[in-house]
């Protein structure tokens, strides 16, 4: 919204929405939540369900080292030199900009974590950085679903290039097999939703990630949602979760 000196260049509507927000914001209690389940079990369906519910701010951390090397913060430039030399950003630098993002307004009420932490030395590193702020993760939801159905979720997709209209084989096909409804145009399959790329994601998540869900089960803050479940069924499950 830019600087106080602007807001008289706010409309009135969008000032009185932001304020209703705060207020029913600042009743709710503050949470820091983690998302942990592989790819297409539905995590990126429930966050944004999750974010307004309990008005926390969502740290997707690769848009947010994005974010920063395009903002030229000294993390980003840090970041930026090791993306050209063709290396992995280092752990340190990821908490710092998740340190860095917890700072703003809009994560005053806690956060949601997803893409991060993925393996046990991530999730120490970030323990270290929020004891230091006082503060600790409060629960960690676990999407938990069987590789058979992600396989069938994720192989069956199909996307409309131009409009981003998607289709599923099984569960929404489109009225002529690899067509788009609208414009008969022809339907692509992403590079990521084919069953190879899957299958080595799929390996990864199990090797590095899996340890990080035990990790955080030794501090009792672990709650596993059945993924497979209809997206409502699922929010039932997580807002059950974030309530206790």
């Amino acid at each position: 919204m830019g600087s106080a000196a602007n807001l008289e260049d706010v409309p009135s509507n969008d000032l009185m929405a932001e304020l209703m927000r705060r207020m029913k914001c600042a009743n709710k209690p503050s949470k820091r939540v983690i998302l942990v389940g592989p790819p297409g079990s539905g995590k990126g369906t429930q966050s944004p369900v999750i974010k307004d519910e309990y008005c926390l701010c969502h740290l997707a951390t690769g848009d947010m080292l994005r974010a920063a090397v395009v903002a030229k913060t000294p993390l980003g430039i840090k970041a930026k030199e090791a993306m050209d030399k063709g290396e992995l950003v280092s752990d340190d630098l990821v908490v710092g900009i998740i340190d860095e993002a917890m700072k703003k307004p809009s994560c005053q009420k806690g956060f949601i974590l997803d893409g991060f932490p993925r393996t046990v030395a991530q999730a120490e590193k970030l323990d270290e950085m929020l004891e230091k702020q006082g503060t600790k993760i409060d629960k960690v939801l676990n999407f938990e679903i069987d590789d058979k159905i992600l396989e069938e979720r994720i192989t069956g997709r199909w996307i409309h290039p131009s409009s981003g209209r998607t289709y599923h084989s099984k569960f929404a096909p489109p009225k002529v097999l690899g067509l788009d409804d609208v414009t008969g145009e022809p339907l692509i399959q992403r590079k990521d939703d084919t069953a190879e790329v899957l299958k080595s994601r799929l390996e990864a998540f199990h090797r590095q990630t899996e340890p990080v869900i035990n990790y955080y089960s030794k501090k009792n803050v672990v709650a596993t949602v059945h993924a497979e479940k209809p997206p409502k069924e699922v929010t039932t499950e997580v807002e059950k979760a974030l309530s206790s």
